[in-house]
């Protein structure tokens, strides 16, 4: 789950962010349970994550990782790209990433009420150990790396994952590069299109 760029992708908007974050918690009609700004991020989410799945790039980048994890390579990419969001100078500096980690964990925190139980136990480790921000390291990209193997059922070791991502730093950043140019503006459109079409239903 690339957390970092869905909630840049939120655009700003403490509700989509919300429900950027949350999407993957939240299963079938179940969204409907949510304020209309938070089904935004959640539909806006699912729309990424086609986008995403479905790229050149990506699909080049996940066979770096299919033959050692298979069908947790995609979750590896996310990781990944992640990364190299953060340490995209284009769009963050370091100061600028700091202070958008911290906004976006107040934005979580007034939210609270509204987070599925598996990811509000989880959002105090994220905060603890900056899980935004330190996804500009390699340090903290490689204990991501372990931590989605924590979480993963079938799962075991994630040192394989990170020697792939050394061995192929420079293909899995201009795999970034080419993906990023295209899902940043591909998000806003969807962003806009939700958000026209809640107003509607609202008048």
């Amino acid at each position: 789950m690339n957390y970092l760029a869905h909630a840049y992708l939120s655009f700003n908007h403490p509700e989509t962010l919300v429900g950027n974050m949350i999407s993957d918690f939240v299963k079938g009609k179940t969204k409907f349970s949510y304020p209309a700004g938070i089904q935004i991020g959640i539909e806006l989410h699912r729309y990424i994550d086609r986008f995403t799945d479905e790229h050149e790039a990506t699909k080049e980048a996940k066979e770096i990782f299919r033959p050692a994890y298979r069908l947790y390579s995609g979750a590896f990419v996310d990781v990944v790209y992640d990364h190299f969001l953060a340490a995209d100078e284009r769009e963050f500096s370091e100061q600028s990433l700091l202070f958008f980690t911290r906004s976006a964990y107040n934005m979580l925190d007034e939210h609270f009420h509204h987070l599925p139980e598996r990811f509000s136990r989880m959002l105090p480790y994220m905060k603890e150990q900056n899980w935004l921000f330190h996804y500009r390291t390699r340090w903290g990209t490689e204990k991501s790396l372990g931590g989605l193997v924590r979480r993963a059922a079938y799962l075991t070791e994630s040192d394989t994952a990170f020697r792939l991502f050394e061995q192929h730093y420079q293909l899995f950043q201009d795999c970034y590069r080419h993906f990023w140019a295209d899902v940043k503006p591909f998000a806003k459109q969807q962003f806009d299109v939700l958000c026209s079409l809640q107003n509607k239903d609202e008048r």
